[in-house]
This record gives structure tokens, sequence and C-alpha cells, in this order.
């Protein structure tokens, strides 16, 4: 039966001895033994009653099986839904409940606290634990590894990834099978991957950059992965002769600078390094270039359309800049008042257009109109221009989203969270130029008059309601924040203020 994104991310490869997942243990995973662990889990699936279109919220620490949970959604028929490991019960609640999983797949150690949410959304509930380990391993021990690949075709949901919405509210971005498909040949191709490359995979699994960029492009290249848990950077560097190829955020690359065993000849056999997920800075590109002689290619993409720009492979990979267009690509920076279309250097709204664009907002007709246009062109609310030599170069973002070491934090989100605090009046979340993450989360908060604000506390609930990324690094308490005339918060003096917070 045709399954566009099963056959050719993985049908192709079962029943091959070939390498597929190197363990920091040692262990190796082949393709084909690989596909038999997915196809058990499919079997799972289908004995507990999922039928296509059935979306399977997964909340688990990176491991190969919970990677094997993607490909038997998708030679299920099934919408895979990855959740972040941060992500505390009350977060998870609405997932499951907005997405109406069926299936929720947790740590065992987070069991007992959403064992209640799944129950009210109407979900089953299975764990599987770091090593893969849990109940619904078990149950896959029983199946056998002989599975029927469920029909379906490009046009065919094949994943959910929530992003933050302008109220706080998280929007499911629904992806199809050609969404993926083309993005990751693309890419594939563009970035010149083949059997031969073997990629340093640090990154997480539950975001489009980890999971449809990384993994995709190498099950379609047909090359391993070196599979590390989480980013350990004594790990990259000594796995790194064995690799040719890393993808990370900026985070990646900064860390990999401050170590001294990341030579020239450490990196000698190394073809490529990507950079995506947040801004790179124009200092970092430099110093990794006079350090290894190799020059970051940083692209651009973001979760309802995977990647959208790329700097070459062969060519200019010029700093500051996210590159050019893909093939398939249509970009165009916009007047945000109207939607015309800007002359060349002029900065405005991207919008772009291609067979990477996702299908809509889960059940939010309205948003999608807001930002999906009838031409097919998703208005990405970033803030660019394309310079004399095409390249695109990212100035900002109008709807003041934080990314702070590759993730996406809406302030409005930390807001409603410190407003509800004992003595704030109200308060204003900003992101702030931070070596290591790129930016970083700074509480503003105004003090109802008279009150003395206990901070410590404040960061504690903050913490204990709040995935840790999103939490402020820095609360900073004033007498009132900068308003316009027409009462809208300054965001930018903030910015300009507490700009350099973090300095050294």
């Amino acid at each position: 039966m045709p399954n566009p994104l099963f056959d050719a991310l993985f049908g192709r490869h079962v029943g091959k001895d070939t390498p597929f997942l190197l363990l920091p243990t040692g262990q190796i995973i082949s393709h084909g033994g690989f596909l038999k662990v997915a196809a058990r889990y499919a079997n799972v699936f289908e004995e507990l009653g999922l039928a296509p279109g059935d979306r399977v919220a997964v909340q688990v620490e990176k491991s190969p099986d919970a990677l094997a949970l993607y490909a038997a959604c998708v030679q299920g028929g099934l919408v895979f839904l990855p959740l972040n490991t941060a992500y505390m019960p009350s977060e998870v609640d609405y997932f499951i409940g907005n997405s109406g999983a069926r299936l929720l797949i947790c740590d065992p150690e987070k069991s007992g606290g959403l064992q209640a949410f799944a129950d009210k959304a109407g979900a089953q509930l299975q764990t599987m634990g770091p090593t893969g380990k849990g109940s619904l391993r078990d149950r896959a021990e029983q199946q056998t590894d002989a599975v029927a690949t469920v029909d379906r075709s490009g046009d065919d949901l094949a994943a959910f990834l929530y992003t933050s919405g302008t109220t706080g509210r998280s929007k499911g971005a629904m992806l199809s099978q050609n969404n993926l498909l083309s993005n990751a040949q693309v890419l594939t191709d563009h970035w010149g991957f083949t059997s031969k490359d073997v990629l340093l995979h640090a990154l997480p699994i539950f975001h489009t950059h980890g999971l449809f960029v990384a993994c995709n492009v190498m099950l379609l290249a047909g090359g391993p992965m070196i599979w590390m848990p989480k980013l350990d950077v004594d790990q990259l560097v000594r796995f790194m002769p064995k690799a040719t190829a890393l993808m990370g955020v900026p985070t990646y690359y900064t860390r990999l600078l401050d170590n001294p065993d990341f030579t020239r000849d450490l990196a000698k056999d190394m073809r490529l390094f990507i950079s995506g997920s947040a801004p790179l800075l124009a200092e970092t590109h430099r110093s990794f270039e006079d350090r290894i002689g190799h020059r970051i290619l940083e692209r651009y993409g973001m979760t309802e359309t995977n990647m959208n720009t790329s700097n070459p492979l062969d060519g200019a990979r010029r700093a500051g800049t996210v590159g050019m267009p893909l093939p398939g690509v249509e970009l165009k920076i916009c007047d945000p008042d109207n939607g015309e279309e800007l002359s060349q250097g002029e900065i405005g709204v991207i919008e772009v257009r291609g067979p990477n664009v996702f299908q809509g907002y889960w059940q939010m007709p309205d948003k999608t109109a807001a930002e999906l246009r009838e031409d097919g062109f998703f208005i990405t609310g970033d803030l660019g221009l394309i310079d004399d030599q095409g390249y695109v170069q990212i100035v900002g973002r109008g709807k003041d989203l934080i990314i702070s070491g590759g993730y996406n934090i809406y302030p409005k989100e930390v807001e409603t969270v410190l407003d509800d605090q004992p003595g704030v009046l109200e308060s204003a979340v900003i992101g702030v130029a931070h070596g290591d993450l790129g930016e970083a989360p700074v509480g503003v908060v105004v003090p109802v008059s008279g009150a003395t604000l206990d901070l410590d506390a404040i960061s504690g609930t903050l913490k204990a309601q709040l995935a840790r990324f999103k939490c402020p690094r820095k609360l900073v308490v004033v007498d009132a924040l900068p308003r316009n005339t027409m009462g809208k918060v300054q965001k930018n003096i903030l910015r300009e203020t507490y700009g350099k917070v973090f300095a050294g």
C-alpha cells in the first residue's frame, strides 16, 4: 500500500543491516533492526484500537525507542504529536485536550501526575522511560515485527507541532506527509547529504529541528546518526572524529568554542556545521571560522513551515544572513499593514509559500485565516529584508517571540503567571541577548502600591508552573512600565534598558 512518507524514509531500509543509530555505549542499531522495533509499536497501537488519523501525544526522553514511535505512527497512519519533556502536567493537559489525542505516552515517573488529565481527555496512557522501558515496550515485546503499512496520501496529516499563540494559547500546526517529505528531499540535496555522512545528533526530538530536519534528512540519505541523549559538549568533542556533520542551535557552537579540545585537527573530517532555531551572532560565526576553518551554514525555518531558506553549501555563507529561499519555496517581504510586497532592501514581514507550508492550525479556523493567505502565502510574523545579493536577513520578530537556546517562549504565557503572584500589579517579559542561549527571558514586574515582592518565591512558583526554559533568568522590579500614548507597553524601551543584564 502507498504511504509516501513511510515508503521514502523508512520502508526503503526494511531488512537492511546498515548502521543507523550509533549509541555512546558502543551499541549499533541497524536500519532493519530499528524498523522491527517500530513495527512492534505499530502493532501495539492497532491493538489499543487506534485508527488512521488519531493523534498520539508523546512526552518521553530521547532514545532509540522514542524515535521508533515516530516511525510507528507514520506506518500506522497516526498523527505524531511530540511534546517538550520540560512541559509541566498542566501544560500537557492542554495539549492532549486540544488535540483530542487518543493515546498519551509519558515517562513512568510522570504517569501519576498525568493519568487524571489523560482520563479527562479520554486518552489511554502508556509509559516509556529514558531507555525505552515501560508499559508500552512490555506490550511491544509480545508483538510480531510483521505489520501492514497503512495506505495514506501525501495530503494526510502526519504530525502536530504546538507553537505559541498571540494570547499565550498554543496552536497546533498541522503538518502533512507532503510537508515533511518535500522539505526533507530538498534539504538532503541542498546540503549534499549521502549515505557516507555520519551526523552528530545531540538535538531533542520533540521539535522540527531535531526530528523533521535531522532525522528525516539522514533517513533519506541512508547514513547513520551518532545518537546522543542530550547536548554534552565533551561527548560532541569525543565523537566528532567519527562524524561528518553537526546540526545544532547557536548554543552548541558557543559551547564548542569554550572547549579547549575543540581544535582544527579534531574537526578535520567534518564536512558541514549547520545552525538554526535561533539567530547566530556574527561574532560566533567569525570566531568559529578562525578556530577551525569552517564557516557555519545558517538557515531559517519555523514550526509551521519546516525550513524556508539556507545559506549555500557551495558559495558564500554570509554571517548575519540566513541565505536564500530553498528550491520550491517562494519568499517575499511585505508591508505589515497592507500586505503589499516591498522593494529589495526594505524591512517588512516575511511571507513564504511552498510545499513545506503547513495545513493550518488545529481547530482554529480564524487564526488559520489570519496567518495563511488564500493564495498559500504564510505570514511568518518575522521581520526581515532581502539584500542586494538575494540573501535574507532576519531583523526581528513582530510578535515579541523569544527564542532561547532554540526553544520558543511567548511572553504572554509567562506574564499571565507573573501577574497572578502576590503583590504583583503587572509585568512584562522580554528577550535579552545572552551569550550562551542567544537570548534569555527577563521579567520586569511592577508591585502593588506598598507591596514588597519576594522574588525568590515568585521564581519558585514560576518553576513549578512552567517549563524551566520559559522561566525568566532574571526578575527586575520597577515602579511602572513604559507606555506609549495608546497605553501599550513599550517593550523596545525595556529591551534597550535591560539589554546588557547578561553581559559578561
